[in-house]
């Protein structure tokens, strides 16, 4: 493949990737006692993804929690003041649809279409301008500032067993970048390589 070809190729992919990575930003948090306030003394722990996709207006939540002390009641992104401030519940109210209750250990997967209004709580739509059009971006402006927690409600806290504010995952469209370039050279050096054979 002609070197101009390899690198036309390279700044088309290049441009695919990047324009995904900015549909979407990545946050991550680690839940632990220690990040309640006033923090609890508990050896529950948990980790959680969310992607939140401003050109589909989606928000794709993950979480893993285990060795809870209490049974799970509740659970919910709260948002938005600086840490360790507690602030209200910005998503549905009591909790997330679907979330295991009842247990000390789970895992939850589920994505919320950011322009239904049954995603917030109504106080933080109301408090956001009435919308679910303001209520997304002010959920959006509170993760990128670091304003926004998960909480995990249970039986023996019930204001909160473990927390975690969302913080961006780093240059998630760097990554994308080098991933596509990784390939683009390897499939090239693959050509170079592959013998010619005259029959």
């Amino acid at each position: 493949m002609p070197h101009k070809t390899i690198k036309m190729l390279a700044i088309v992919a290049g441009l695919s990737f990047a324009g995904a990575a900015e549909a979407a930003t990545i946050y991550t948090t680690t839940l632990a006692g220690t990040n309640e306030n006033p923090a609890v003394s508990s050896p529950g722990a948990g980790q959680a993804t969310l992607i939140f996709d401003t050109v589909a207006h989606t928000m794709t939540l993950s979480v893993t929690f285990q060795d809870l002390i209490g049974l799970t009641t509740a659970a919910h992104i709260h948002c938005c003041a600086a840490p360790p401030t507690n602030v209200s519940v910005a998503t549905t109210t009591p909790t997330f649809p679907g979330f295991p209750t009842g247990v000390t250990s789970g895992s939850y997967t589920n994505v919320f279409d950011l322009t239904q209004l049954s995603t917030y709580n109504s106080t933080f739509v109301t408090s956001s301008g009435g919308t679910a059009a303001g209520a997304e971006a002010a959920l959006f402006a509170g993760l990128n500032s670091g304003q926004a927690y998960l909480n995990l409600h249970t039986s023996a806290f019930g204001g909160g067993e473990i927390r975690g504010h969302f913080s961006a995952a780093p240059e998630p469209g760097t990554w994308a970048l080098m991933i596509g370039g990784f390939g683009l050279v390897g499939a090239s050096l693959r050509r170079r390589r592959t013998p010619l054979l005259v029959g």
